[in-house]
């Protein structure tokens, strides 16, 4: 088993929606932290999350948030919802 750690930023765009960066993988949960803290001082948004799985299966379990910060586009929102 595997684990992922991500960091995804988001910009406002010319008409005001939210655009998705090029999401960054972290090195683990902290240093996946200490990212997503330093980019929410300059994005619009911002999600770090892991998710663990099996690559030989491509089984992955549900994405674990680890941090939060700014507007995040409403589709992300639902995910972690749900």
């Amino acid at each position: 088993m595997v684990t992922y750690f991500v960091v995804q930023s988001f910009t406002r765009g010319n008409r005001g929606a939210l655009l998705a960066d090029i999401p960054v993988q972290a090195t683990g949960a902290d240093h996946a932290l200490r990212l997503a803290e330093r980019l929410a001082s300059t994005k619009v948004g911002v999600v770090a999350f892991s998710r663990a799985g099996d690559l030989s299966t491509g089984e992955f379990e549900d994405a674990t948030i680890l941090f939060i910060g700014g507007d995040l586009p409403s589709d992300v929102q639902d995910v972690m919802a749900a």
